[in-house]
């Protein structure tokens, strides 16, 4: 089976510990996140595993022919082909293998009869053609196509130079190279980062039924919990392994840092109790033996340090001014480039206080209306009229370029913030990624992830009440967006947004627009999770495949949950286009009962069917505590079998190798055994905590 191994690695900058004894395994079958905050060496770490860095101490074990493969955030640039010929390139030692089985084809036809030779020479040939024929060259141009237009390329760009794609197109281009090698390991730094929700459902079923292993790093908690099974934490040096999807994790790991953050607090108590002691003896003389045992004491504690990621944040925007009831009226708004139309005939009234979402494919125009609504594009038909009292801020990717000069990042975002906000621009900058001595860079030395956190932030430092949003949640790690999350939500004024984040959208939109490329667009009156739904019910063959397929997830692992008739009567569907406009097709409440629906249960029944449910609750919590148990004991014994394993009396011989890796395959499928059944009491535990009401 192949494999990477590291065992007991360390790895120093500085003074400052990245990697503190990291012991890790990576096989065939792998599904893994790599999570951690901002700063705390995920990249590090992938480059270690990658080979690309050198760890100071430590072993690293690679099973032999075991291909690796590492995908970085970024700085991938291709030039002087065309997409296809750069794709081609990903089967460049397929190549090598064929031109070697060619000199081995040579080589047989000058063989003399009863030459020694031929037996080897046969066996190697065979070997090499069959590696041919698995790694899938004879079908390279149907996986070319099909990976290639998975991530969001057209057929007609197939023969366009690759230069002439934008940086995120360089890196969809990287990860297609990477996918079509079909390496024994993936390791993919932030590869949601430049892929839009269309790829990265593509990349979420492309990853479920790949036989290989791969860890990931990514802020999408939705990408993330649909492609791996256990979490590796890298927390202040140690790495830690939790089983379950990255919710079950982040559930777990939020009871242990509430207890650690409990036992800091303790501390700095006891530290201070202590130091407030010692100021008061240390200079009386009676006193001075007492007061330096005390300071010994002092010294001999062994801090509990609490990185800043883990501190809470807690941050208020400007209240929105006051405005009318109406925020924003669109009548008739069209846009074409040359013969290609984009938009026509949107009309649209937005009331104060909605959070209204636009989806769509890539070029279906979202950010070309949010340009439009912002005042951004003038070359426009029809009219956009803002209400009484609007002010409206404008936030994209563009925005980042006007963050230039020498100013310091709190000299900035100090002169731009509200007198009152003043002191809490420290918090602020915090919560958007600028900690410790980051809010003393230049603007001029900032990269263009924190230029963009920056302008969004200086954007919601103004007092406004109509929030134009366009891609707000790239390059914000799961706590920051957590964080804009609740700040937007708490918001009393009117948001329009574009995004990519799942949890994001299902969470903060209320109503959804839905533009489609050269087709009628359509309004939902209800959030992200309920447009799924629709479109899923509706089976409408207009060509939304993630949406069906991300949708139907959804019904799957949700059945019994109606997310229409949550929306009462106000759910519905309008439908509109320039020669049609304003016909709505709308479901009342009443047409909303299931059929075959249960009967009304009266209150004692009520309160028994109550009575059952708890004690299947009670019944299912101690299986779950159980098998929770077993698979600490299993995660165990593999830490001890992978550090055997390591030592190099054991992986230099043979036998010993053998027998090891023999009992780590039979614990690692006794843990995936476990998750398995765990996987399934979670799921039950989770319906019956959350029954499901008609």
């Amino acid at each position: 089976m192949a494999f990477v191994q590291f065992s007991k690695v360390s790895l120093a900058f500085g003074d400052r510990d990245i990697l503190k004894s990291v012991s890790l395994n990576l096989a065939a079958g792998s599904k893994a996140a790599l999570a951690g905050a901002n700063g705390a060496g995920k990249s590090t770490l992938m480059k270690v595993i990658a080979g690309k860095m050198a760890a100071d101490s430590g072993d690293r074990a690679v099973q032999k022919g075991t291909r690796v493969s590492y995908l970085p955030q970024s700085g991938i640039v291709h030039q002087g082909r065309t997409l296809r010929e750069e794709a081609e390139l990903a089967y460049s030692e397929i190549i090598k293998l064929l031109e070697d089985m060619e000199a081995l084809g040579r080589e047989l036809e000058k063989a003399a009869d009863g030459d020694s030779r031929t037996t080897g020479l046969v066996a190697e040939h065979h070997r090499i053609q069959e590696e041919i024929e698995n790694s899938g060259y004879y079908r390279r141009e149907a996986s070319i196509s099909m990976i290639l237009t998975g991530l969001g390329f057209s057929l007609s760009d197939m023969e366009r130079q690759v230069e002439e794609f934008s940086g995120g197109w360089q890196m969809r281009i990287a990860l297609a190279k990477m996918l079509l090698e079909n390496p024994d390991i993936l390791l993919l730094d932030e590869p949601t980062n430049y892929l839009d929700i269309e790829a990265r459902a593509w990349l979420e079923s492309w990853l479920q039924s790949y036989t290989g292993g791969y860890l990931l790093v990514s802020h999408d908690r939705f990408f993330l919990d649909t492609t791996v099974n256990e979490v590796f934490e890298l927390f202040q040096g140690d790495l830690k392994r939790y089983a379950g999807n990255y919710t079950s994790y982040e559930r777990i790991r939020e009871v242990e840092l509430e207890s650690l953050l409990k036992r800091y607090e303790a501390q700095q108590e006891e530290i201070a109790k202590t130091e407030a002691l010692i100021r008061r003896f240390r200079y009386k003389a009676s006193k001075a033996a007492f007061a330096q045992e005390l300071i010994k004491r002092l010294d001999k504690i062994e801090r509990i340090e609490i990185p800043e990621s883990l501190k809470k944040i807690s941050i208020t925007f400007p209240p929105p001014p006051h405005s009318g009831r109406v925020a924003l009226t669109l009548e008739s708004i069209g846009k074409s480039y040359g013969e290609r139309q984009i938009l026509s005939g949107i009309d649209l009234t937005l009331e104060s206080g909605e959070k209204f979402l636009v989806v769509g494919r890539n070029g279906a125009g979202k950010t070309t209306l949010l340009r439009i609504i912002a005042g951004q594009d003038q070359a426009f038909s029809g009219t956009v009229k803002y209400g009484a009292g609007i002010s409206a801020g404008y936030f994209s990717q563009d925005a980042a370029e006007t963050l230039t000069g020498s100013q310091t990042v709190l000299d900035y975002m100090e002169a731009e913030a509200p007198t009152y906000l003043i002191p809490k621009v420290r918090d602020m900058l915090g919560a958007f990624l600028f900690r410790g001595d980051d809010v003393f860079k230049a603007l001029t030395v900032l990269s263009g992830g924190e230029k963009s956190r920056l302008a969004l932030l200086r954007m919601l430092l103004k007092p406004m009440n109509l929030l134009i949003l366009d891609e707000p949640t790239n390059h914000l790690d799961l706590q920051s967006k957590d964080i804009l999350l609740g700040c937007l939500k708490a918001f009393t004024g009117t948001v329009i947004f574009v995004s990519h984040d799942r949890g994001f959208m299902e969470a903060l939109s209320t109503k959804t627009l839905e533009l489609r490329a050269g087709k009628p667009h359509r309004l939902f009156y209800g959030d992200y999770r309920y447009y799924l739904d629709r479109v899923a019910s509706e089976g409408d063959g207009t060509g939304h495949e993630e949406n069906n397929r991300q949708a139907q997830q959804s019904l799957d692992t949700n059945t019994g949950s109606d997310s229409i008739a949550a929306n009462n009567d106000t759910s519905g569907i309008i439908s509109t286009n320039s020669a049609n406009t304003g016909i709505a097709e709308k479901l009342p409440s009443s047409i909303l009962v299931k059929a075959g629906a249960p009967p009304i249960l009266s209150a004692a029944e009520r309160r028994e069917q109550e009575k059952q449910r708890q004690s299947q609750v009670r019944r299912l919590e101690r299986q779950e505590a159980e098998i929770l148990a077993r698979i600490e004991r299993l995660e165990k014994e593999r830490s001890a079998l992978e550090a055997e394993l390591a030592r190099p009396e054991v992986y230099s011989s043979g036998e010993k190798a053998k027998a090891v890796k023999a009992k780590l395959d039979q614990t690692t499928a006794a843990i995936d055994t476990g998750n398995r059944e765990w996987e399934e009491k979670a799921a039950e535990l989770a319906a019956l905590r959350n029954p499901q009401h008609e």
